[in-house]
């Protein structure tokens, strides 16, 4: 019986023959691997699990971005772990900087930011008006497609031609300035947790 190390590497130099079949077969088995690896790494790591496909995407766009850097003649595992390694800690660092923005609102207060005062229905609305306008294009545009227009943030994104994280970084930038206006302190999550 071959080893994942023989048959990952003879796929490799199948698709280096032009054998398209062969390069399909091992994305697909490789991304299998990942899915397993990423989802108990993250795990680990006290992330959730929803973030493994992203993860395991960049993963081979990385291995088919730097695939003909790959030596034949060199094992095919320590070279493939190296984009691996290296994607995940990407990743890592970048959720690290996008926590430091993020605002995490709990129901109760996002409904205080935008709930209108009942004797005063209209203002209120006017008021919404005026503090949405407060924002940046980016943000208001966000805003008003997820909380307005009932969007997904995969729709919104999409409609953006931007990735679904900056999406939601954009809105939790939005909600953090709309609740200075209204007055409202936002949650704070604890020490290390995302």
């Amino acid at each position: 019986m071959e080893s994942r190390e023989q048959i990952w590497a003879n796929a490799m130099k199948a698709e280096r023959r032009g054998d398209a079949a062969a390069y399909e077969w091992l994305l697909g088995d490789v991304a299998k691997s990942l899915r397993i690896l990423v989802r108990g790494r993250l795990s680990r790591l006290g992330m959730s699990a929803h973030e493994t496909e992203d993860i395991v995407q960049e993963i081979l766009i990385g291995l088919h971005t730097m695939r003909h850097r790959w030596d034949a003649d060199r094992a095919f595992l320590p070279w493939f772990y190296a984009i691996a390694r290296y994607k995940l800690s990407d990743a890592m660092r970048r959720r690290r900087r996008e926590a430091r923005y993020r605002s995490d609102l709990t129901l109760e207060e996002w409904s205080n930011v935008v709930e209108a005062p009942r004797e005063d229905a209209d203002r209120a609305l006017v008021d919404l008006d005026r503090h949405l306008n407060g924002l940046s294009l980016g943000q208001r545009t966000v805003v008003q497609a997820l909380t307005i227009e009932g969007a997904s943030v995969r729709e919104t994104a999409e409609k953006l031609q931007t990735s679904e994280g900056a999406v939601r970084v954009t809105l939790h930038r939005a909600l953090q300035h709309l609740a200075l206006v209204a007055g409202v302190a936002p949650h704070k999550p604890s020490k290390g947790k995302i």
